[in-house]
């Protein structure tokens, strides 16, 4: 059976909520991110001017690679020349510079000449990984191939050295990227050495051959994975974003060459994710020291890390395998994710950025600190422009123009609908168009052209009641693996009607910090409550009821908010009493929390007390 995603190329978003995320992508991210890139030295540092006084950062490629990797997917859809003469830019500069030999860094081309290959924890391959990923998508959006054939040189160079020659100074990436990227460049290339390349990293990763030339302390193996051969691999461990793209590429090989070690490990990894590990938001990560994985139902709050490439990098491994299974978790993720953990690293306006996303703020606990000096890290407060590890940014400006691909998928005699987002898809003879204003509202309509097949919509994991009819009258499919299917016919027309009640959610007993409290959805959107809007309260001692929950239209976060009843307790003079102190009724206002801290600094809480 041949399985395969709908490309981006051939779906394009017309409206709803996702088009307005990409118009403010198009009309304004893209540029904010550049122009910071611009102020930053970044740009400039591609023309590998030994002279050039300006401060570089080994990892600064790769934040240039996902923006040029973003460009390309904005120019799928419609033409950009301002932006298309950036990337331009950008790209003469890199191709200028690449050495003889096929090398490229700009780092280590004017900083640390000498080091070439031989600091496995500097981004040397993870910086390629993503120049790669960058050059096959401006290659397909714009026909120009210069950049592509500049990768290619490249990626000879590295099999050369590391896979046939051997001599550079430690086996794997330090950072996982590259691999992914190899197995791209074989699809796009048809050159299976890079298949074989991506391969023998994966399958060298954990081993003790790896692990004696890197000279690993035992307690660093778990950060970047290793700790164990890949197959052996089956819990989250160490950076999360490391351990996420390594997946994508365990993945990709587990397909091409029928690996069912690689699927196994992968399943159980993800599901140690999703089951045990992640956020109510998709957030995860929850250990600053190593923006990692720690162990299972450890999910504070206040100081959660939740970096939002690690959400990013879950989408992307999640996607790939829905190749691989028929399982709904993987869409149902994805769904979680882009409404909650990835859209959270995105202001209202576009502009700025959260590197982290905690699901609660107290603007005074960093005060709080013994001697004024923090000895647990909160993340910052309100988003900013940049950062000095700015890999969240251009991360977005990737991710949401490519959203189209996360649709559907593809197999012999059937069409799987995996998200719901108003749109049109045209492949060959079959076209699909998708209105609704989901998840804003629980419609969808489809209208279906080309020849009779089966189509499977997803019922997502949140919803308890829906309605199915075809041609206007109503019909029953029964549900297998959290999917419906249809036969349809050419002109058939479809429509699925989920109902959005406001729901409360308890969170697994195991999980210390969410202890006796709630935090509320309606469809897949996580709520959260802010001072800002509710100024009279403490938002810590609100005990919501869950009966009275009422929604409000809100243009402001497209999403309605929501308004809880309950109570709160009254003021006292004792510190502590015998009795209860006095309590009165309260509302309690919630917002999407991807929204928060658009409005200033303001305390904020997910997680609710139960009345």
């Amino acid at each position: 059976m041949v399985k395969k995603h709908i490309e981006l190329r051939s779906v394009r978003i017309t409206d709803g909520f996702w088009k307005r995320k990409q118009d403010l992508v198009r009309e304004t991210t893209v540029f904010s991110v550049y122009n910071r890139f611009y102020d930053t030295g970044r740009v400039e540092a591609l023309k590998c001017d030994p002279s050039n006084p300006e401060k570089r950062h080994y990892f600064w490629d790769s934040d240039l690679a996902k923006w040029i990797e973003g460009v390309a997917y904005l120019l799928e859809k419609e033409p950009a020349p301002e932006l298309e003469r950036l990337a331009d830019a950008m790209i003469a500069d890199i191709v200028a510079n690449q050495r003889e030999d096929g090398y490229f860094n700009s780092y280590f081309q004017t900083v640390e000449t000498d080091q070439v290959y031989a600091l496995r924890k500097n981004h040397e391959l993870y910086c390629a990984g993503h120049l790669i990923e960058a050059a096959i998508a401006y290659k397909r959006a714009t026909g120009k191939d210069l950049l592509y054939r500049c990768m290619l040189k490249f990626a000879d160079q590295i099999d050369r050295v590391f896979r046939v020659e051997k001599s550079a100074a430690f086996l794997t990436p330090g950072h996982q990227e590259l691999e992914l990227a190899l197995v791209k460049l074989w699809r796009e290339s048809g050159e299976r050495r890079y298949l074989e390349l991506a391969k023998y990293f994966i399958d060298e990763r954990g081993s003790e051959r790896e692990r004696e030339m890197a000279g690993i302390k035992p307690e660093q193996l778990r950060y970047a994975q290793d700790h164990l051969p890949v197959r052996e691999q089956f819990t989250a461990e160490g950076h999360a974003v490391r351990l996420l793209y390594m997946c994508c590429a365990m993945a990709d090989l587990a397909l091409e060459t029928n690996d069912e070690a690689l699927k196994t490990a992968c399943e159980r990894i993800f599901r140690n994710i999703a089951e045990e590990r992640m956020y109510i938001t998709g957030g995860l990560g929850s250990n600053c020291n190593f923006e990692g994985f720690e162990e299972n139902y450890h999910l504070p709050n206040e100081i959660a890390y939740n970096e939002t490439c690690a959400s990013i990098a879950l989408c992307l491994f999640a996607r790939r395998m829905q190749l691989l299974s028929e399982d709904p978790i993987y869409a149902n993720v994805i769904e979680r994710e882009i409404y909650n953990g990835v859209l959270s690293g995105l202001s209202l306006d576009g502009k700025a950025f959260f590197y982290e996303n905690p699901l609660e703020i107290d603007l005074m606990s960093p005060t709080h600190q013994s001697g004024g000096r923090q000895k647990l890290h909160y993340p910052i407060q309100q988003r900013v422009e940049v950062f000095s590890c700015s890999c969240c940014p251009p991360n977005m400006t990737r991710f949401i123009p490519s959203l189209g691909e996360y649709l559907y998928t593809v197999e012999d005699g059937g069409i799987r609908v995996h998200q719901y987002m108003d749109s049109e898809t045209r492949e060959g003879e079959l076209h699909l168009i998708q209105k609704t204003d989901y998840p804003r509202s629980g419609d969808v309509e489809f209208h279906y052209q080309g020849s009779a097949t089966a189509v499977s919509f997803r019922i997502p994991d949140w919803c308890r009641s829906y309605t199915l009819s075809q041609n206007g009258r109503p019909v029953e499919a029964e549900q297998v693996n959290g999917y419906v299917t249809l036969p349809m016919a050419n002109n058939d027309r479809v429509s699925l009607s989920f109902e959005m009640p406001v729901t409360f959610v308890e969170a697994n007993p195991a999980i210390r910090a969410d202890a006796g409290k709630c935090a509320v959805m309606r469809g897949p959107v996580v709520y959260c409550a802010e001072q800002v809007d509710n100024a009279e309260l403490r938002l810590y001692d609100f005990r919501a009821s869950e009966d009275g929950a009422k929604t409000e239209e809100s243009e402001q976060f497209y999403f309605p908010t929501v308004t809880l009843t309950g109570e709160v307790r009254e003021d006292g003079r004792t510190l502590y009493a015998a009795e209860r102190f006095r309590r009165r009724s309260a509302e309690l206002k919630l917002i999407p929390y991807h929204a928060f801290a658009n409005r200033g600094p303001s305390n904020m809480t997910v997680w609710l007390l139960q009345k």
